[in-house]
């Protein structure tokens, strides 16, 4: 199995090729919150005295709250949902995975490298990413059929109440939620796994002692006990995602699907579109295999002028 491995960022390359400087490229290339979780104040010890267990409790206490996870399920903190993509496939012996395509390509990758083979029905394991990326496409509790199952919800948050993370405390279904996202703070490396003690259990074993640093620990903790920020961002993410939608369309783009946190459009050529745009320093996302997507994510409130001038 071979996975062609693709990514939204590349600023630094962007700028190699079309000039300019890194701080004055709009990327929109990726799917974070472009205002993110204010940053609380830290006690300095955070920074400087390793992990505690203390600290590590506070953050699965809140987040078995802010996604009610059930009883039965337990939380695994990580640095980071690709770190623990990168180590899911060792969780059993190496055989058929099925992953709906098209989708974010570092499942795929993963799994190839620990051997597994794809397959299009009837496997072994099964990754479904809900919503997916990049169609937002939601899959049913009905699709959870495999002796394993990954539910990567890295996007979920903008629909809580679509999450399959009920689901979690079944025999080999793991669910995956990123902190980076919705929270837009990526750069804090900070993912969640979910699932039944026999799954977390090994996951844990795999991440070794203190794999989750002490600002991310508190950061987290208070931000995900924060519902207020939370219901006003969504709020205000579908508004945003609704003004896109709409600029895009003015300018002869349509929609092809996407979150609140990010926009797909079907255009006549997806890499002139991108051109289009880098020439205003503004950074956009294609796919290798359609030359008609185009990904947005949604600007921060001042770079709304810049979006809509180069449009």
């Amino acid at each position: 199995m071979t996975a062609q491995r693709d990514h939204g960022g590349g600023i630094d390359a962007a700028v190699a090729r079309h000039g300019g400087t890194r701080a004055a490229w709009l990327d929109l290339s990726t799917g974070i919150n472009p205002v993110p979780y204010p940053l609380p104040r830290l006690d300095p010890e955070v920074w400087t005295a390793l992990p505690d267990r203390c600290a590590e409790a506070a953050l699965v206490a809140a987040a078995r709250r802010c996604w009610q996870v059930p009883a039965g399920a337990e939380v695994l903190a990580a640095p980071g949902a690709s770190s623990l993509i990168a180590r899911l496939p060792a969780l059993r012996v190496p055989g058929r995975v099925q992953i709906p395509a098209p989708t974010y390509n570092e499942h795929a990758a993963a799994f190839a490298a620990h051997g597994w083979h794809r397959a299009e029905e009837r496997a072994d394991a099964k990754v479904l990413v809900h919503p997916n990326n990049p169609t937002g496409h939601w899959y049913a509790p009905s699709d959870v059929d495999a002796p394993l199952t990954v539910i990567d919800e890295s996007f979920a948050d903008v629909a809580p109440g679509r999450s399959l993370v009920g689901l979690a405390d079944r025999d080999g279904v793991l669910v995956l939620k990123s902190f980076g996202k919705f929270w837009g703070l990526a750069g804090l490396r900070l993912g969640f796994a979910i699932g039944p003690p026999g799954l977390i259990a090994p996951l844990r074993e795999l991440l070794g002692p203190w794999p989750v640093s002490g600002p991310a620990l508190a950061v987290g903790a208070t931000a995900l006990d924060d519902a207020d920020w939370q219901a006003r961002t969504r709020r205000r993410l579908e508004e945003d995602a609704a003004r896109l939608d709409a600029l895009m369309h003015s300018a002869g783009a349509e929609v092809a699907g996407g979150t609140p946190l990010f926009r797909l459009y079907r255009v006549a050529k997806a890499a002139d579109w991108q051109a289009r745009l880098a020439r205003h320093h503004i950074w956009s996302r294609v796919f290798p295999y359609s030359d008609s997507y185009l990904r947005l994510g949604l600007p921060a409130p001042e770079g709304w002028p810049r979006l809509e001038s180069a449009l």
